[in-house]
C-alpha cells in the first residue's frame, strides 16, 4: 500500500515501500530517508533521496520520477552528482599544479621566475579565489599596479596566468575555455622610456657598495653586490648554483644554457667575490642548491635587487646599468683593451670573419681587470671623488651592456 504523510510521520524502525522501489527507510535513532531501489541490466542500485525531515513525500515521488528518466536515457545518476560535488581548487593551487606538470620539459633553469612571478604578483591578491572564478576582468585587476612598473614582467606574467587557465580547463576545472586576449584592452598602452634603460655613473658605484656592505647582511644585497662585482647579468647570478663554483681556483663556470649567447662563460672571481661567497657558503643550507637563496631551491624574485635600489631611492639606475658602469670605467680608468671588457660581459663578436680566427678569452687578462674592478669597488670615497660623483651624479643611458 503506498504511503501517505501521516505514515510517514508515525513509520516505525524499518523500510516502509510507496512503490515502484521508492522506500521510507527508518532508523532505530529515528532518523527518516527516502530510498530509491532501481534495477538496470541486472545491476540493483539505491539512490538517496534526502532526508524526509527536509523532503515530502511528494517531492520524495517526483525525485524518483525525475531519476527513473535519467536512467532510461542512459544516464548514471551517480556519476553526475560527482560531477556537481567536484570541487574547484584556489587559483594558486591550478598554478602550482601547473607548474609542476610543465616545468620537466623545461631545460633553461631561468624558467624557475615563472612560479615565483606569480609568488609575487599574482597569488597574494587571487591566489585563494576558485579558478573557475579568475577571467579578464580579474586579471586586469592584477596586472594593472605593474602593466606600466615592470612592463615586460607583467606581460609574461598575463602569458603564465593563460596558461594556468588553459590547464585548468584541460583539467575539467573550467567549463570553457578562457580568452585573455581583451586584457590589453583594458591596459593603459606599454611605450619605452628611457629612464627604464639608466645605468650609475662608475664613480656614484664605490659609495653604493660600500653602503650595502654596511648594511644587515641579506640574499638580496649579497646578490646585488656579487652581480656587481662580476658585471654579470642578473639570471646569472639569480640561478647559479654551487657546483658552477670552484673557490680554490676563483673560478666560476656558467653553463651554456643560461647563458644569452648560449655559450659556456667562465668568471675569474675576485678576492672579493670569492671572500663574499665563501661567506654564504659556510651559511648554505645544501652543497648543490641555489647560492642566492634563503632555502637553496626557490630563487630570489627579478625584482628583489632592483627593489634595493628604490628603497634606497635610486630612481631609473637598473641593476642590468652595472655592466655599463663596468665598461664606462674599464675604457676611461684603465688601459685594457676594449675587447676584455667585452669578454667580461661575454658579448659575441659582431664580426663573424673575426670570431672565427679569435679563439682566445683573454681569461688572465679579463682576471686582473676583474680585480681591479673590486679593488676600485671597494675603495672608501674621498671628497675628492665623492665631489667628481657629485658632477656626474645624473644616470646615463644605457649602452654596450646587453
Amino acid at each position: 500500500m503506498a504511503l501517505t504523510a501521516l505514515k510517514v510521520k508515525n513509520a516505525k524502525p524499518g523500510r516502509h515501500v510507496d512503490g515502484r522501489g521508492l522506500c521510507l527507510l527508518v532508523k532505530p535513532s529515528g532518523a527518516r530517508t527516502w530510498v530509491l531501489r532501481m534495477q538496470k541490466n541486472g545491476r540493483r542500485r539505491d539512490y538517496g533521496l534526502g532526508s524526509a525531515l527536509d523532503v515530502s513525500l511528494a517531492e520524495a515521488r517526483d525525485a524518483a520520477t525525475a531519476l527513473r528518466r535519467q536512467v532510461r536515457e542512459g544516464v548514471d545518476p551517480v556519476a553526475e552528482r560527482r560531477k556537481s560535488r567536484k570541487v574547484v581548487p584556489s587559483f594558486e593551487t591550478a598554478a602550482r599544479d601547473c607548474y609542476e606538470a610543465l616545468k620537466e620539459g623545461w631545460k633553461n633553469r631561468r624558467y624557475a621566475n615563472w612560479i615565483s612571478s606569480l609568488e609575487n604578483h599574482v597569488f597574494p591578491l587571487i591566489g585563494t579565489k576558485p579558478v573557475d572564478q579568475v577571467d579578464s576582468v580579474v586579471v586586469v585587476e592584477v596586472l594593472s599596479p605593474i602593466w606600466l612598473e615592470i612592463p615586460e614582467t607583467a606581460r609574461r606574467i598575463l602569458q603564465r596566468v593563460g596558461a594556468v587557465l588553459d590547464f585548468a580547463h584541460i583539467k575539467g576545472w573550467l567549463a570553457d575555455e578562457v580568452s585573455l586576449r581583451s586584457v590589453r584592452k583594458g591596459l593603459p598602452r606599454q611605450t619605452a622610456k628611457s629612464e627604464h634603460l639608466e645605468a650609475m655613473p662608475y664613480a656614484d658605484v664605490p659609495a653604493l657598495m660600500q653602503k650595502l656592505a654596511a648594511a644587515v647582511p641579506t640574499t638580496g644585497r649579497d646578490a646585488l653586490r656579487f652581480t656587481i662585482y662580476n658585471a654579470v647579468r642578473s639570471n646569472e647570478t639569480r640561478f647559479a648554483v654551487w657546483t658552477e663554483f670552484d673557490l680554490d681556483r676563483a673560478t666560476w663556470t656558467i653553463p651554456g644554457e643560461r647563458m644569452k649567447a648560449r655559450e659556456t662563460h667562465v668568471v675569474p672571481l675576485s678576492p672579493s667575490a670569492v671572500a663574499l661567497l665563501r661567506k654564504r657558503w659556510s651559511e648554505r643550507t645544501s652543497d648543490t642548491g641555489l647560492v642566492f637563496s634563503n632555502d637553496g631551491e626557490k630563487p630570489i624574485s627579478d625584482m628583489t635587487m632592483t627593489k634595493l635600489l628604490r628603497d634606497d631611492s635610486i630612481k631609473g639606475v637598473t641593476v642590468h646599468g652595472f655592466r655599463s658602469a663596468f665598461t664606462d670605467w674599464a675604457a676611461e680608468k684603465t688601459r685594457f683593451p676594449k675587447e676584455v671588457a667585452d669578454k667580461v660581459l661575454a658579448h659575441k663578436l659582431p664580426n663573424q670573419v673575426e670570431a672565427a680566427y679569435r679563439r682566445t678569452d683573454f681569461f688572465e687578462k679579463r682576471r686582473n681587470l676583474m680585480a681591479r674592478w673590486a679593488e676600485y669597488l671597494d675603495r672608501v670615497p674621498t671628497k675628492e671623488s665623492k665631489d667628481a660623483a657629485t658632477t656626474a651624479s645624473e644616470p646615463m643611458p644605457l649602452r654596450a651592456a646587453a
